[in-house]
This record gives structure tokens, C-alpha cells and sequence, in this order.
């Protein structure tokens, strides 16, 4: 085949070697819906598969990139109700036995309360992680009426039985975080606002995490320019190339053993543009393990 797609090789070689990256989806947007947000995240997932088929393999590498091909698998999306807390702890359930194994997760939402479902997955697995988020929000709010939501993901890892070891959150808009969840953070980790985030922060941010780490990819980061689908769109927020550059590096850390790309809303997106964003936020973290030593140094 001289024209293969991520599609056509994605899993043709986990039947015999077993996948090492596993991808699944969280098709909910009910945490969105609670925080007031503009729902159709719920079609997040769905979308984001479709636009990362259609891409090609990375021409610059292609024999590692395709050796990641081979051994990712799609698992499918876990099962949603409607029951936020019973479907977080589904997708815990989904995610557990991979993350326990060692295998690299990439989860797609949905809405940012796919975040603690997918920190939940790490509980279950007997693990405790540190979380680096980057997100135009600090997503710490209290919550509301006792139930969790899009805003609040962050806040339920730091303050659950086990909690997360640390949380980082970069990319904020000053006028997008309140003053006392910005010290809440900063209580717990660090934040850094949008203008902060030079290369050497950036670097600093990746070099500072021990393994086990999540890193969440929030699309509303970006400069609704580039990111029109989304549920609460950002006026001056981060070029696509340096988001890209941010999803590239989560691949290549060998602390990062896990992420996920939230609140596309494909219902208000143009063209699909923003699918196409996070498909290829999707195909940079691939792209980032490509560069690990498994798959550098495989005959």
C-alpha cells in the first residue's frame, strides 16, 4: 500500500504482539451541561476518530510512527447513562486494567469531567498520579450540589481518598480563573497563565513530572480561531502550532503514561476544524511515543 492511512494500520499487530496504547472514548457531555457550558461534547469522541483515520502516517518517521500504528487499539468507548459518577467510574473500569499493565492510554471525551474518570482509572489500578493540564481554566471549582462537572475534575482528584500527587495547569486566561481557585492551584502545584508559556516553561513543565502522569489536553486552550468547536471558546489563547508542540512532548516524556483530548463540540464546530485539531493533537502524542526507546530501537 503506498498511500496507508492511520486507519488502515491502526492495530494490525496487536493480535500478535498485544497493543501497547490503547484508545478509548467517553461520549458525555453531562458534566458540561451541569456547568453551564454549550453541550454537544457528547459527539466528541465519534469525531475525533473519524478525522485521525484519515490522516497519514508521519512522513518525517514513518517506520516508527507505523510500529505505534500497529500496536495501538481501539477499545471502544465506555458505556454512558447519564449517571455522570456511575459512567466515570465506567470509564475507571475501562481504563484500569491497561493503565495497570503499562500500556498508554489516550482517552477522548466529552467534556473535561472525562479528566477525573480517567484519574479514577488510575485509582483503580492501584496508582497514583501526578497531573499536568493545560486548559485556558484552572477547573478547580467547588461542587454543585455535591455532584462533579466540567469545572470541577481537578479539584475532585486533589481532594479524593487517594489523591493525585500534584497538578500543574498551564495555559490560563486571567480573566477565564478566579483568584482564589488560581491559589487553590497553586496551593497543590503550579499555573501558568497563556503569556507564560515560553519554551523553557513549557520544557520545565514535561522535565518536572515522575511517571506515572496524566496530561489533559482541554481544546478550549486555543484561540477560537483555531478552535471553534468547543464548548466555551477562548479569545487569545494558544496558536494550533504550539498547542501541537505541547501534544508532541506529552508523547515523547517518558513520565506521561496517559492523556486525554476534551470538549471538542462538534455541534457548533466549522468545517470540522476543530475535529481536525484534536485528531491531530491525537496524532502527536503518537507521534511523541514514536520517539521512545520501544519503538526507536524495534528491528
Amino acid at each position: 500500500m503506498s498511500d496507508p492511512s492511520v486507519g488502515d494500520l491502526l492495530g494490525q499487530g496487536v493480535a500478535n504482539a498485544g497493543p501497547a496504547v490503547v484508545i478509548a472514548g467517553f461520549p458525555t457531555d453531562e458534566g458540561v451541561r451541569r456547568n453551564g457550558g454549550r453541550v454537544g461534547a457528547a459527539g466528541g469522541p465519534a469525531a475525533i476518530r473519524e478525522a485521525l483515520r484519515r490522516l497519514t502516517p508521519d512522513a518525517e518517521r514513518p517506520e516508527p510512527f507505523t510500529r505505534v500504528l500497529a500496536v495501538t487499539e481501539d477499545i471502544g468507548d465506555a458505556p454512558v447513562t447519564g449517571d455522570l459518577e456511575a459512567d466515570q467510574a465506567g470509564l475507571a473500569a475501562l481504563l484500569s486494567p491497561h493503565l495497570a499493565a503499562g500500556r498508554f492510554a489516550i482517552v477522548l471525551g466529552g467534556g473535561h469531567e472525562t479528566a477525573f474518570g480517567h484519574f479514577l482509572g488510575y485509582v483503580q489500578a492501584g496508582l497514583q498520579p501526578e497531573i499536568l493540564n493545560w486548559d485556558a481554566h484552572a477547573d478547580v471549582r467547588e461542587l454543585r450540589d455535591g455532584r462533579g462537572h466540567s469545572g470541577s475534575p481537578f479539584r475532585q482528584a486533589l481532594t479524593h481518598s487517594t489523591p493525585c500527587r500534584r497538578y500543574t495547569v498551564g495555559g490560563l486566561q486571567p480573566q477565564s480563573v478566579a483568584a482564589e481557585h488560581l491559589a487553590y492551584v497553586r496551593a497543590h502545584g503550579e499555573a501558568r497563565f497563556r503569556h507564560e508559556l515560553t519554551g523553557a516553561v513549557v520544557r520545565g513543565a514535561y522535565d518536572a513530572l515522575a511517571a506515572p502522569a496524566i496530561v489533559s489536553f482541554d481544546l478550549d486552550a486555543v484561540d477560537l480561531a483555531h478552535a471553534p468547536g468547543v464548548s466555551a471558546p477562548a479569545v487569545g489563547g494558544l496558536g494550533a502550532r504550539a498547542w501541537l508542540a505541547l501534544a508532541w512532548r506529552a508523547g515523547r516524556s517518558a513520565a506521561v503514561t496517559s492523556c486525554d483530548v476534551v470538549e471538542l463540540n462538534p455541534a457548533v464546530d466549522r468545517d470540522g476544524q476543530t475535529a481536525r485539531l484534536a485528531a491531530l493533537t491525537v496524532w502527536q502524542v503518537l507521534r511523541g511515543l514514536a520517539t521512545r526507546p520501544a519503538f526507536t530501537n524495534s528491528p
